[in-house]
C-alpha cells in the first residue's frame, strides 16, 4: 500500500552557494552545504547513496529531511547527535563545541550478512568514509590518492617515471574513475576493466578515460603500441575482472602495475563471474547465500590470478577493496591471500610519519575565484614543498564537481599554517566565503584496520584501534565542527573518525583551526612515533621537514615495562 506520509524523495541535490544563511550560523550553514554537496556528487543521490554502492549521506529520506531541517534551526550553543545517519537528538552545549557529532556503521561483531539484516530493519547505514560524513568532493579526492600512490610506486620501482609503463586494473565507480585519470597524469598507459557497460560510455564523455576497446586482446594491444611509443593512453574495456585476470595469466601478458578497485569490501555490490550485472540483482535478491558464495568464488580466482602476476614480475598491490580480507574469510589461508601487499603498508605510510594524507578544503562561497586564491595559497606558503608545488598545478585542471575544492597531502604543522592563513584571507575579504577543512578518513591517525591501514605495523600493533577514537577525542576537545567515529571500508575490522573545521575569518575559528589542525594529524605522528618508525619520531619532536614545531610526548613506548614486583 502507498505510504501517502513517505518523505519527498529528491532526484537531485545541489549545495547552496553565495552569502544568503538559512541557518543561524556559519558552521551551521557550511555544514548544510556540505552534506548538500556530497549528493549533488553522489552516484545514486534518489537513493542517498554517495558512492561505494551503499555508502550514503543519510539513513532515509526521512533522515535527510530532518537533519536539514535541525542544522537550519541549530542554535550556536548546540550540538545536533546523528547516529548512523539518523538526527537522533540536540543537546545545548556551547559556542565552542561541536555543531554535529556522529557515530556511524559501529556494530559488534558485525559480518555482511548481520549488517544487512541490520539495515533492512532502518537501524543502521554504511557511511563509507567519506559519505556519511559529508566529506565527499568527487573524484578529486581519490585522484590525488591514485596519483600519489603511482608517484611512490613509480619511485619504488621504475626510477620516478611512468611514461611507457602499463596499468592493469578494473572499477570504474566513484572511486575507480581515477585510476585511469591519475595514471594519464603521469604520463602513462591505463588498461581498465568494468562489468557495467553504460559506466565505461558515461567516464569517456566526462573525460575520465580515452577510448573504449572491443575485447582485452584490443585493449593490449592498444596498450603495448602506446607504450612503446611511451604516450599517455586510458583504454577501458568490458568484462568481469575476474576472467579479465584468468586471460591475462593465460595469454602471459605482463602488465607493469596491477591492482583492481572493484567493491570486494562488500561482497554483496561485486558482480559475480559469470552474471550480468542485472543478473546479479535478481540473484542477490532472490538468493543472498548462494550470492555471497558466487561472489567469495570470484574473489578466490583474482587473488590466485594476481599472485600469480606478481610471481611473473608485475608490482601488485591491493588498492583498499579489502579482497585480501574478503578472501580469508572465504575460506583461504592468510598467508596466500596476503602474498602481495596492501599500497599503504608498501609505499604510503611513509608520508604519515609527516602527518600528510588526503587533507582538503571546500569554498562554501561556490566560488572558482576561491579555489583559485587557495591554490594560490598553498604554492606561496610551501614553495620547496615539492609535494605540493607537482600537484597544485596539475589539481587546477580537474573539472569542477560540485563546490569548488581542493585536496593536497598537507603534513603536520603546514595544515595549520595553512587553515590559519585562509582564516586571515576571510577576515581580509580575499575569500568570498567560509572554507571548510576536512580529510579522508584514510589519514595518519585517524583509522585503525589490520587488514589495509594498519596492516603490518613494526611494533604489532596493527588491531589497536584506541589512536582513532582518541583522535576523536581530540579533536571535540579542540573544538572542530563535526566529529564522526565509523567503521567502515569493510565489515568488523576497522575504526577510523571523520573530521571537519570551518575557517570564517574570526577570532574564534582562528582558536579552533589552531587547536584541531594540530590534534588531527599530530595524534597520527605520535601513533607513528610510538610504534617506533624513526622519522615519525624525529616529526613528534620538532626534527622534521615540514615543520619545527615539536609534540610533548610523557613517556615512549618500548617492549620492556615494569609490571610489578617479580
Amino acid at each position: 500500500m502507498l505510504n501517502t506520509n513517505a518523505a519527498p524523495i529528491l532526484r537531485s541535490v545541489k549545495a547552496q552557494r553565495g552569502s544568503v544563511l538559512r541557518c543561524k550560523g556559519w558552521r551551521q550553514e557550511s555544514i548544510l552545504r556540505m552534506l548538500e554537496n556530497n549528493l549533488e556528487n553522489a552516484e545514486r543521490a534518489e537513493d542517498l547513496v554517495v558512492y561505494g554502492g551503499i555508502g550514503k549521506a543519510a539513513r532515509n529520506w526521512e533522515s535527510y529531511h530532518a537533519i536539514v531541517g535541525a542544522l537550519k534551526n541549530l542554535e550556536n550553543d548546540e550540538t545536533l547527535a546523528v547516529q548512523a545517519g539518523m538526527p537522533v537528538a540536540i543537546f545545548k552545549t556551547h559556542r565552542m563545541a561541536p555543531r554535529v557529532v556522529m557515530g556511524n556503521t559501529n556494530v559488534i561483531k558485525a559480518d555482511w550478512p548481520m549488517f544487512y539484516g541490520l539495515m533492512a530493519k532502518n537501524l543502521t547505514t554504511y557511511s563509507s568514509y567519506t559519505a556519511g560524513p559529508w566529506q565527499y568532493i568527487g573524484s578529486q579526492g581519490v585522484v590525488e590518492g591514485t596519483f600519489e600512490t603511482l608517484a611512490l610506486v613509480a619511485d619504488e620501482h621504475f626510477g620516478g617515471d611512468l611514461a611507457g609503463r602499463i596499468f592493469f586494473t578494473a572499477g570504474l565507480g566513484g572511486m575507480g574513475r581515477s585510476q585511469p585519470f591519475a595514471m594519464a597524469m603521469h604520463g602513462g598507459v591505463t588498461v581498465c576493466v568494468e562489468v557495467r557497460e553504460e559506466i565505461i560510455d558515461q567516464r569517456i564523455a566526462a573525460g575520465y578515460a580515452d577510448m573504449r576497446a572491443g575485447s582485452l586482446k584490443e585493449a593490449i594491444a592498444l596498450a603495448e603500441e602506446a607504450k612503446r611509443a611511451r604516450r599517455a593512453l586510458s583504454i577501458l574495456v568490458a568484462g568481469n575482472m575476474c576472467e579479465a585476470l584468468e586471460e591475462t595469466v593465460s595469454l602471459e601478458w605482463k602488465p607493469d602495475i596491477v591492482t583492481e578497485m572493484c567493491p570486494c569490501h562488500d561482497p554483496y555490490a561485486l558482480v559475480p563471474s559469470g552474471l550480468a550485472p542485472k543478473d546479479a540483482v535478481a540473484l542477490r535478491t532472490d538468493n543472498p547465500e548462494a550470492y555471497l558464495a558466487r561472489s567469495r568464488a570470484t574473489m578466490l580466482r583474482m587473488v590466485k590470478s594476481l599472485n600469480t602476476l606478481m610471481d611473473r614480475g608485475s608490482v601488485v598491490f591491493e588498492y583498499g577493496t579489502f579482497i585480501r580480507k574478503e578472501c580469508v574469510d572465504a575460506g583461504m589461508s592468510k598467508e596466500e591471500a596476503f602474498r602481495f601487499p596492501g599500497c599503504i603498508a608498501r609505499y604510503v605510510r611513509p608520508l604519515f610519519f609527516q602527518g600528510r594524507g588526503p587533507f582538503r578544503w571546500t569554498c562554501i562561497s561556490g566560488e572558482k575565484s576561491d579555489q583559485i586564491r587557495l591554490d594560490r595559497l598553498a604554492l606561496e606558503l610551501f614553495p620547496d614543498d615539492q609535494l605540493v608545488q607537482r600537484w597544485i598545478p596539475r589539481a587546477s585542471k580537474l573539472p569542477l564537481e560540485g563546490l569548488p575544492a581542493r585536496i593536497c597531502f598537507l603534513g603536520f604543522g603546514q595544515r595549520k599554517a595553512f587553515g590559519l592563513a585562509a582564516n586571515e584571507l576571510l577576515r581580509s575579504g580575499e575569500l568570498l566565503g567560509p572554507v571548510a577543512f576536512s580529510r579522508d578518513n584514510l589519514d595518519c591517525g585517524s583509522i585503525a584496520n589490520p587488514a589495509f591501514e594498519t596492516e603490518g605495523m613494526i611494533d604489532g600493533s596493527d588491531a589497536i584501534s584506541d589512536w582513532p577514537y582518541i583522535n576523536a577525542l581530540l579533536n571535540v576537545a579542540a573544538m572542530a565542527d563535526l566529529v564522526a567515529i565509523q567503521a567502515n571500508g569493510t565489515m568488523g575490522i576497522s575504526a577510523h573518525t571523520g573530521v571537519t573545521m570551518i575557517a570564517d575569518g574570526t577570532d574564534e575559528a582562528a582558536l579552533r583551526l589552531e587547536a584541531c589542525l594540530t590534534t588531527d594529524s599530530g595524534i597520527g605522528v605520535v601513533r607513528h612515533a610510538q610504534a617506533g618508525y624513526p622519522m615519525a619520531k624525529k616529526v613528534a619532536l620538532g626534527e622534521g621537514p615540514l615543520t619545527d614545531e615539536a609534540i610533548r610526548i610523557p613517556l615512549w613506548w618500548k617492549s620492556e615495562a615494569t609490571f610489578g614486583p617479580v
